[in-house]
């Protein structure tokens, strides 16, 4: 079974959420750092919006926050694309009779955006929405359990990720890990040679 996360990995959106959390700081005259960042990168709305609240102490609900950064990103999703070579693997392993899957962080509405706009539907038996089982993909046990929905073992799975949180999940899982870079994380690249199964700059290199 090969299982993709989507932000990063497959589409090149994870710039929309940069921007998302810089304006919404900056609306409020609020600095964009690196404790920040690390507090909310590759988490779901709902975690990324607790972080947020109690970091910078704010009287907003958590669904009005929720709320502005969806008006915030709009129809981003529907004008992303996708990372360089991407359709030209997912056309080999689908030839190869592989398994596909998704496995996304990403909004619900804005993955199925995504996915419908460049036309991927085909090429995956399932997307599982991390948003919806209420848990990051930090954790191996959300691995675990992804693994048991698609009804296979951990060790029967190939992951590939831009993220080292999800990515040191998958592994202690025992999922078989492929690290993707992007250009927005770049500073964990060191970390995520060391983790991942291996680390690939583009799908091209496994073409």
């Amino acid at each position: 079974m090969l299982l993709f996360d989507l932000d990063g990995t497959l589409i090149d959106s994870n710039g929309v959420w940069l921007e998302v959390d810089r304006a919404f700081l900056r609306r409020r005259g609020l600095p964009y750092t690196q404790a920040y960042r690390d507090g909310v990168a590759h988490s779901i709305l709902s975690n990324c919006a607790v972080f947020t609240k109690a970091h910078f102490q704010m009287e907003e609900s958590c669904e009005a926050i929720i709320a502005e950064w969806m008006e915030l990103a709009k129809d981003a999703y529907d004008h992303v694309p996708l990372k360089p070579h991407v359709r030209e693997y997912l056309d080999r392993c689908r030839e190869a009779g592989h398994r596909m899957a998704v496995f996304t962080a990403c909004v619900p509405e804005h993955c199925r955006s995504a996915v419908s706009r460049h036309g991927l539907e085909p090429y995956f038996e399932r997307i599982i929405y991390a948003q919806e089982l209420g848990e990051d993909k930090r954790s191996p046990a959300i691995f675990r359990r992804v693994a048991r929905m698609l009804g296979v073992k951990p060790g029967e799975c190939v992951f590939f990720d831009d993220s080292l949180a999800a990515c040191k999940g998958a592994k202690a899982a025992g999922m078989t890990v492929v690290g993707i870079r992007d250009g927005c994380f770049a500073g964990t690249e060191a970390d995520m040679r060391e983790l991942c199964d291996r680390y690939i700059r583009d799908f091209g290199e496994l073409l």
